[in-house]
């Protein structure tokens, strides 16, 4: 297909914003949709193309609005209905596209349609959800329905005694999975989670959990892969299940394709080309793209139900094979891709795959910027925010899953495994990226008013969108100069052929992005010590002119300096 007749999203930067975190408008210390509306103007001249807003949903906000209790009412300190019209009205006049986050996969249990599920047996919404009879041990003791591990590190089976029956919940006990076995309820969904924000005017979703929604119906236990553990790993029977391409492909074509609206999912558990390609395949019309996490989940514990925060040292070779796997997955599909290397769920890349200095912060954005497919960045990423500082207690880590693995670390009484955690967590703790973004150099960074008490505390001061802005070599001026380079050469950086060139190579990231008519050549030092220049005439089999450099464009050194990226182009 000419590029001129392909769908916007394939050339568009996408901007994940992490709402409680962006902006406070009013010093309540909670980020604010009115927040959000003041700094349209700064999104839009760093070069980005859509916004995807993190819920903002009614919740009780046990997982930071992953819990709904209403799909079409906003947790009050977000703002109103009308502050998200003025929202998306704003986006569209900066032309600028918006999208939520979608989580059909579980409600909250405050839900109003979980009351009523739980409520009776023969409640008419009682198959909104899934509800199973208990068993018992041969001295009488209730047990779960099956032995499934939770990815909080308990069951996945909670009891309710009004109806002497177990749901199921994949996370936390407060999010009880809804049952897409249930026509009624897909329709429920359908009306009061998609189509009631498309008429709003959003431009689509990045859909949560998206391939979670089939469970196996025998509900059998998990073979024991944790000897010492009464719950056991078992996404075999609920992740990729046998109906989940029925139910996007009914999603997608009854719901999304009539608005337009773009889709991308969530794709956890599916590290394999072959099972991702089926959901973005253009002609099975289930997902646009999606996101796929062997690449940002480097340094989990190899299992991410018992270990995730055993943090495991990895190599750039290692890194460079899993790029090559992802960038050509769909050559000569009708598939599309996605790249990215932060979001809510991760710590900060600039602290993971660099050495947490703004050079590296710009090595790490050339390298996003010039991988083929749609660009995802989070906020924070372009002003080369880092972790949380090693010094802070382990009170300011505010999320649930943090709690829970130290709590179950600490509960086995394994001072071995604590200290392993808590190092993992130092690096890997989804709380990194939820804190504050900095705006200026005051205190609280001007996420919100100085005297305010933000709901989570801000730091790295001289790390902010007012140092940098201006300033030629700060990581937020490199951010926009690159993000225009991608976008005038979108036939290389967005639907060029990748080749990885010295795949073993532990200091080097160097490939080709080859179009119809030239080469883009990538070379990137990872390495905090100076490296020799591979010959790019060689590799361009000819002359090639420096387009972008995070030195500058009129560097003529044979030598890389520490975390230095260059990219190179041929005529």
């Amino acid at each position: 297909m000419d590029p001129s007749e392909e769908p916007w999203w394939k050339e568009a930067t996408f901007y994940q914003i992490y709402p409680a975190s962006f902006k406070d408008s009013n010093n309540d210390g909670w980020g604010d949709i009115p927040g959000i509306t003041s700094k349209i103007s700064y999104l839009s001249s760093l070069g980005i193309d859509a916004i995807w807003l993190s819920p903002i949903y009614d919740s009780p906000q046990n997982d930071m609005g992953y819990d709904i209790s209403n799909y079409q009412s906003l947790y009050p300190p977000y703002g109103t209905l009308s502050d998200l019209d003025t929202l998306i009205k704003t986006c569209h006049s900066h032309n600028l596209k918006i999208i939520m986050d979608l989580v059909i996969n579980h409600t909250s249990s405050l839900h109003p349609w979980f009351i009523e599920s739980s409520s009776s047996k023969t409640n008419p919404k009682r198959d909104y959800y899934i509800w199973k009879p208990p068993r018992y041990s041969p001295s009488g003791d209730i047990l779960p329905p099956t032995n499934w591990r939770s990815y909080f590190s308990s069951s996945t089976w909670t009891f309710s005694p009004q109806t002497q029956e177990y749901y199921l919940h994949l996370y936390h006990s407060s999010q009880p999975d809804l049952n897409w076995e249930n026509p009624s309820l897909r329709k429920a969904i359908y009306e009061e989670a998609i189509t009631f924000w498309l008429e709003r005017g959003i431009d689509g979703f990045r859909i949560d959990t998206v391939n979670k929604y089939s469970k196996v119906q025998s509900f059998e236990d998990a073979p024991v892969t944790i000897p010492d553990s009464k719950h056991q790993p078992a996404p075999e029977y609920w992740c990729n299940g046998p109906r989940i391409h029925e139910f996007l492909h009914e999603m997608h074509t009854q719901v999304l394709d009539p608005y337009n609206a773009v889709s991308i999912g969530e794709l956890s558990n599916t590290p394999f080309p072959e099972q991702v390609l089926p959901y973005v395949s253009a002609a099975k019309k289930e997902l646009d793209m999606a996101h796929e996490f062997s690449i940002i989940r480097l340094g989990t514990g190899k299992n991410i139900f018992e270990s995730k925060y055993d943090y495991t040292p990895f190599t750039l070779p290692t890194v460079k094979q899993l790029v090559e796997k992802w960038q050509v997955f769909t050559e000569g599909t009708d598939g599309w891709n996605t790249v990215f290397i932060e979001n809510h769920d991760n710590g900060r890349c600039v602290s993971r795959f660099g050495d947490g200095s703004p050079q590296s912060a710009k090595c790490i954005g050339l390298w996003q910027a010039t991988l083929s497919g749609t660009l995802f960045i989070y906020q924070g990423q372009e002003i080369g925010m880092g972790n949380i500082p090693g010094d802070w207690e382990w009170k300011e880590y505010k999320d649930v899953e943090s709690k829970e693995a130290l709590q179950e670390a600490g509960g086995n009484g394994d001072k071995e495994k604590v200290k392993r955690v808590e190092e993992g967590l130092r690096i890997l703790a989804r709380d990194h990226a939820r804190v504050p973004m900095r705006w200026n150099e005051e205190e609280n960074g001007g996420f919100t008013g100085v005297e305010a008490n933000p709901w989570m505390r801000a730091f790295e001061k001289g790390v902010s969108v007012e140092s940098q802005m201006g300033d030629e070599n700060s990581v937020l001026e490199f951010y926009r100069r690159v993000l225009k380079m991608r976008r005038e050469y979108k036939d290389l950086f967005v639907y060029g052929r990748f080749k990885l060139l010295f795949g073993e190579d532990e200091k080097l990231f160097v490939y080709i992005q080859e179009g119809e008519h030239r080469k883009g050549l990538v070379v990137m030092n990872f390495t905090g010590e100076e490296q020799i220049l591979p010959d790019t005439e060689e590799i361009l089999e000819g002359k090639g002119r420096l387009l972008i450099g995070t030195f500058g464009e009129d560097v003529i050194s044979e030598y890389l300096k520490p975390w230095e990226g260059r990219v190179y182009v041929n005529f």
